[in-house]
């Protein structure tokens, strides 16, 4: 498949009446009465919503404080992107069987979103096919289908023609030729989502099967037409949903209703964009620094950066430019040395970090750019060392005394293990958007620092100069 230019592909795309589109969205969700329950594989699937709580565990408690509250989604983040295949079906079966408990218990419906990347890695389909199979044991619960739905506009992920495509400058780039199909633990070579289906289910569900709801069909707003597509779906059949903007997902989300109200029921294995319009979250204007940062503190900000996509590189050289931070290196590669060893670096990069943090300055702590190579056999063992790599980027944060004035942490596992363990935060509340598809949480009475401004910097979202941006913003005197 060929790169295309954004430009020409989207001129031919109809136009629709949003307007019209609108109202019919606010008429369908009046009369939608689910509790939303999104299982979030790393931090940054919050990247489009506000005022939303994010549960860092899936225990009945944190299930049935979800239930509970007057809002009509609650995030829990599983960060299961880092669990081997074992860890991620074990986790899954739990939660699973919390929520049909717990929604017992509270006498409330509910809809699972399985949120996963926009450039299509995680444990797919391990993660829905479990989900599925544990409500199942349930005899009133029977999914129908699963809808997948990738577009993450703010990101630049479209899916036109059911290729799935990533924004690069002007250029869309077939999501199977970006670097993020190369993932050494979650790679494909697929960018058709029907074939990606196929590839990623090893042929259990083919993709001439697959029900593909089209852009012509959402932008002729042929709600009825959809539905009936959506109502003829069983057997956990497959949907591949095309959308480019807010207003496609808005169309479908009309017909989904429709169809849901009619008895379908279905797994969802989406992006960021669809769990913001289901859930009803109004826009937001991005947050700028007075209202994250007190003019209290006199500390120093902290950037964490653990991500190695070439984005997160290319953005921390942008970074570097910036006079006012203090850079320090941690050699990631020590976490294969003995522990002694490891030990006196990460001693010595919190020492360093808390003088600068004390005295009002902005520190970045980075791994190391060097990758460590096991071999495309070695997948899991791969995924064991970064692990291995994160715990020690989170421990650092465990021990460092100060408060900064905000902490930013680049990547996905890196930004759930700092914030879940480095952190120790149990809910958070989201705050909104510092740059689009750049969240930031606001973090509970029981974390290490309470009310943190803590931004969650995905490892593949922002161009060169977004991270130096929105640090310069924040950290600048």
């Amino acid at each position: 498949m060929e790169t295309v230019l954004k430009s020409e592909i989207f001129s031919r795309i109809p136009e629709i009446d949003e307007v019209k589109v609108n109202a019919k969205i606010a008429e369908a969700l009046q009369n939608f009465d689910k509790k939303i329950i999104v299982l979030d594989d790393d931090p940054t699937g919050i990247q489009t919503v506000h005022g939303i709580s994010v549960y860092t565990d899936w225990s009945k408690e944190s299930i049935e404080a979800g239930f509970k509250e007057d809002n009509t989604m609650f995030f829990i983040l599983t960060n299961s992107r880092s669990f081997t295949e074992e860890e991620t079906a074990k986790a899954h079966q739990e939660m699973a069987a919390n929520i049909l408990e717990i929604s017992k218990k509270v006498g409330k419906d509910f809809m699972v979103i399985s949120r996963g990347d926009s450039t299509l890695r995680g444990h797919y389909p391990l993660e829905t096919k479990v989900l599925k199979d544990t409500l199942e044991t349930d005899s009133t619960t029977q999914i129908d289908g699963e809808v997948l739905m990738p577009i993450f506009k703010e990101g630049g992920r479209f899916t036109i023609g059911n290729v799935h495509y990533v924004q690069e400058g002007d250029y869309l780039t077939p999501a199977g030729e970006t670097e993020f199909a190369k993932d050494k633990t979650f790679g494909y070579a697929s960018s058709n989502l029907g074939d990606y289906i196929e590839e990623k289910t090893k042929g259990q569900y083919k993709a001439k099967d697959v029900t593909y709801i089209s852009l012509d069909s959402i932008r002729n707003f042929d709600i009825d037409g959809i539905a009936k597509q959506l109502a003829q779906v069983s057997n956990f059949g497959k949907v591949v949903v095309n959308a480019v903007d807010y207003v496609d997902v808005k169309v479908f989300s009309i017909a989904l209703i429709q169809a849901m109200a009619a008895g379908k029921k279905f797994m969802f294995r989406t992006a960021a964009a669809f769990t913001k319009v289901i859930g009803g979250i109004s826009d937001k204007a991005l947050l700028v620094k007075k209202d994250l940062v007190s003019q209290d503190s006199s500390a120093g900000g902290l950037v964490i950066i653990g991500s190695h996509v070439k984005k997160t590189t290319e953005q921390f050289e942008e970074l570097r430019t910036l006079d006012f931070v203090n850079f320090i290196e941690f050699n990631h590669l020590l976490v294969l040395e003995p522990p002694a060893v490891l030990e006196a670096e990460i001693s010595r990069i919190v020492k360093t970090a808390d003088v600068h943090i004390q005295n009002g300055e902005t520190v970045a702590v980075y791994t190391g750019r060097k990758r460590f190579e096991l071999g495309a056999e070695n997948k899991e063992e791969e995924l064991k060392v970064a692990v291995k790599i994160s715990d020690a980027v989170t421990s650092i944060v465990q021990r460092i005394k100060v408060k900064p004035s905000f902490l930013i942490a680049k990547g996905g596992i890196t930004s759930s293990d700092v914030g879940t363990k480095g952190l120790s935060v149990k809910k958070a509340t989201v705050a909104g958007q510092v740059k689009p598809g750049i969240p930031v949480w606001l973090t509970g009475s029981e974390s290490k620092f309470p009310g943190l401004p803590y931004i969650i910097f995905p490892g593949n979202v922002g161009t060169k100069t977004t991270l130096k941006e929105v640090v310069e913003m924040l950290g600048k005197q």
